[in-house]
């Protein structure tokens, strides 16, 4: 789904991807630690939202297949859907963020030009 991709592009490592290159970005222990805190919240966190996700899915399919959707309770549950989309997306870009925070100028360099990304910043 790209949730982080505006992040990752734009010089905002992952901490997954921080954690796979680690030894190459030279990760002090402070700096590994963070990371595998940081995804294990943001996995905790995406999981619990991507349940509702399925779960709300599930109720829209239901809607349909029972001949029960209306104008009102479609709105009302794809807003819902909508909501949780965008807390997910957030989830995954608050962890970016902090990573960014948590590394060195140069480490954030070093990042982009490993993941092969153009105009690394």
């Amino acid at each position: 789904m790209s949730l982080a991709l505006a992040a990752e592009l734009n010089g905002y490592p992952g901490p997954m991807h921080v954690l796979e290159l680690g030894d190459a970005l030279g990760l002090t222990p402070a700096q590994r630690a963070m990371a595998e805190g940081l995804h294990e919240r943001m996995a905790r966190a995406a999981l619990s939202l991507g349940t509702r996700i399925v779960a709300m899915e599930a109720e829209l399919d239901l809607l349909f297949a029972t001949g029960a959707a209306e104008a009102g309770s479609l709105a009302a549950l794809t807003a819902s859907i909508g909501a949780l989309n965008g807390r997910l997306r957030e989830v995954h870009l608050a962890a970016h963020l902090a990573m960014h925070d948590a590394l060195r100028p140069e480490q954030r360099v070093s990042y982009a030009r490993l993941r092969g990304y153009a105009g690394a910043r």
